[in-house]
């Protein structure tokens, strides 16, 4: 006979038994035997007896080793069993990349999605396995933003009235510190109306979710007032060492406003509402960006002013906006250390002798984005010192409405101004003069060799329009869509104006009618016959210029160019958004509006702040 091949029994070693294991053995091997074979065995007769003539010998079962069956499981499962999985061999850096691209995904201006969408997905990843889990439990709780109403099912549920969310985020990080150490950003809801004050209730519960998350970087989309007073969530950020940005809005306070009726700056702030504004910045050695804005006359003086800034060793990018020329001016502007970024903003004190001082000094030779806005600079001769002396700037932002023109009596030369390594310009002014046409003489006579991006929403005559680079089309398909853009064709074309909307209606009329001119004809003869002429159509501007002309706006949808506070603390589209989020977008099947529909909420989507410089 020949032999079968068997892999089961071909893999198994056999082993030498003991006489004192034999009945364990023969045990085990009744108890390994299959069924068929264990019933042929029992009921056949025993060797030792003689058979009768009635016996029939019934067919002697195949030899078969002593083993179990767990064993022939195992060997089963090891032969048949498909490879490991591909993402239990990625390294963790897989892993990140693939949870940052689910973020970008949800976070672009374009997307349907929302907060909520991007938390849901990942909580669904974080469940596929423990893998998957200990690289989506970083990303679920590194960003946490909770964004408009909370669902009324919800406070049902838990049996709460109001701030549902916030309540149960606060009972985890405080029982789980685990989770809190991974805490770096945070965005609670804005729910109370442009221009009230937060309620005390309200600034308690943040202030005990900060102070639960010890290595907290930023708090966004969540910017109260501070009027000098003791409050529970400014001493929170405070005690916050890793702390990166920060915003003051300094408001009123009554005790100042009644010492300023009675005499004058300096010594408006007594020395406690001093010391108490120094020391909240004590253990902020890692504050790197610092927003200080005035807030319906709020006072900060000027040694408050110097004294803060020197606290702040790690500080690189600064806004100082809306102060009196008694807080803020020519002076305090020779104090501000060296920076990478600053933005001045509606600063009476502010001059164009202080900016040409400041110009001078060695703390500003580190500056790459540089930005003046309603300074009411009078004198061109400022701007030229800024951009000259100031070897590193890189972007630079003009806003204001009067045109600085060039002194009487002074001698020019072109290029007027001129940078080296300047790259990106805003040049935004409201009332027609010469600046625009000192600066497209002195582009044209070279004075910016690394321009690439010029925006000019006031080009009033075309003239920095002229000397970029042409374009086929500057207005937007959506403008037609705009109230703003309706509301443009009633007004008077030539009317200056900063709305974007009207500045790319006028970019475009003056490039449809170069189009209108033939710029040069071509004429094809043969045999001094003229068999066809083409005309060349004109265009706008430079060929071979490297700068594009842009008129985009820093904010998706707005129609002002540059970015304000008031795009950073608003909070009326969260209060009630419109065509908000209920993510339904991604319910495809007809069974998926229960896993994926959620209580409406507005798309927010975070601001940079450095997109303010």
């Amino acid at each position: 006979v020949g032999q079968v091949y068997d892999p089961e029994i071909m893999s198994f070693r056999p082993q030498r038994f003991s006489l004192a294991s034999s009945k364990s053995s023969i045990t085990g091997f009744f108890e390994s035997t299959p069924p068929y074979y264990r019933s042929s065995v029992s009921s056949r007769p025993s060797f030792t007896s003689i058979p009768s003539m009635h016996s029939v010998s019934l067919p002697s079962p195949p030899p078969s080793p002593s083993y179990n069956s767990a064993f022939i499981s195992q060997q089963k499962l090891r032969s048949t069993a498909p490879p490991r999985s591909v993402f239990q061999c990625l390294p963790p850096e897989i892993y990140d990349c693939i949870l940052r691209q689910l973020t970008i995904f949800h976070d672009k201006a374009t997307s349907m999605s929302c907060e909520t969408c991007r938390l849901r997905d990942l909580c669904a990843l974080a469940l596929v396995d423990r893998r998957w889990d200990r690289a989506v439990r970083p990303q679920l709780y590194h960003r946490v933003h909770i964004v408009g109403n909370d669902s009324p099912l919800q406070a049902k549920k838990f049996r709460m009235k109001s701030d549902v969310r916030l309540k149960l985020l606060r009972r985890t990080l405080r029982e789980r510190r685990v989770l809190a150490q991974h805490v770096r950003e945070i965005k609670v809801p804005r729910l109370q109306p442009d221009g009230e004050a937060v309620e005390e209730r309200t600034l308690s519960l943040v202030a005990s979710l900060v102070m639960a998350c010890p290595n907290l970087e930023k708090l966004v989309g969540f910017y109260p007032v501070f009027g000098h007073s003791f409050d529970r969530l400014t001493y929170a950020l405070s005690t916050r060492a890793r702390l990166k940005e920060h915003v003051w809005i300094i408001g009123e306070n009554s005790e100042i406003s009644e010492r300023s009726r009675k005499q004058v700056p300096p010594g408006l702030m007594d020395l406690e509402q001093v010391d108490r504004f120094l020391h909240l910045h004590d253990a902020w050695d890692s504050l790197s960006t610092l927003f200080l804005s005035s807030h319906k006359q709020g006072v900060l003086e000027r040694d408050v002013f110097v004294q803060t800034l020197r606290r702040l060793p790690s500080l690189q990018h600064l806004c100082i906006s809306n102060f009196d020329m008694d807080d803020f001016d020519d002076v305090t502007l020779q104090t501000i250390p060296a920076l990478q970024s600053l933005r001045l903003q509606d600063l009476e004190g502010v001059t164009f002798w202080g900016l040409s001082e400041f110009s001078r000094i060695r703390s500003s030779q580190c500056i790459r984005q540089l930005s003046l806005i309603h300074l009411d600079i009078k004198y061109l001769s400022a701007i030229s010192n800024l951009l000259l002396r100031l070897s590193s700037l890189q972007r630079f932002t003009l806003v204001q409405e009067s045109s600085p023109e060039v002194a009487a009596g002074e001698l020019v030369f072109q290029p007027v101004i001129a940078s080296q390594h300047l790259q990106y310009v805003h040049w935004d002014i409201l009332l027609p003069g010469s600046a625009n046409e000192n600066l497209a003489k002195s582009i044209r006579a070279g004075g910016f060799p690394s321009l690439r991006t010029l925006r000019a929403p006031s080009d009033h005559d075309g003239l920095l329009q002229m000397v970029c680079r042409p374009r086929a089309q500057i207005i937007l398909p959506s403008d037609k869509y705009s109230k703003a853009y309706r509301a443009s064709n009633e007004s008077n074309p030539d009317s200056p104006t900063q709305t974007l909307f009207t500045a790319r209606k006028q970019a475009q009329r003056r490039i449809e009618e170069a189009r209108k001119a033939a710029t040069f004809r071509i004429v094809i003869e043969e045999d001094g016959i003229v068999q066809e002429v083409i005309d060349i159509e004109g265009f706008m501007g430079t060929i071979g210029s490297k700068i594009s002309y842009t008129l985009d706006s820093d904010v998706a949808g707005s129609d002002n160019a540059l970015i304000d506070l008031p795009d950073l603390v608003e909070g009326s589209r969260e209060v009630a958004p419109r065509d908000g989020c209920t993510g339904m977008w991604n319910a495809s099947h007809h069974t998926g509006k229960k896993w994926w529909n959620h209580t409406e909420r507005y798309r927010f989507r975070p601001v940079d702040l450095q997109r303010f410089f």
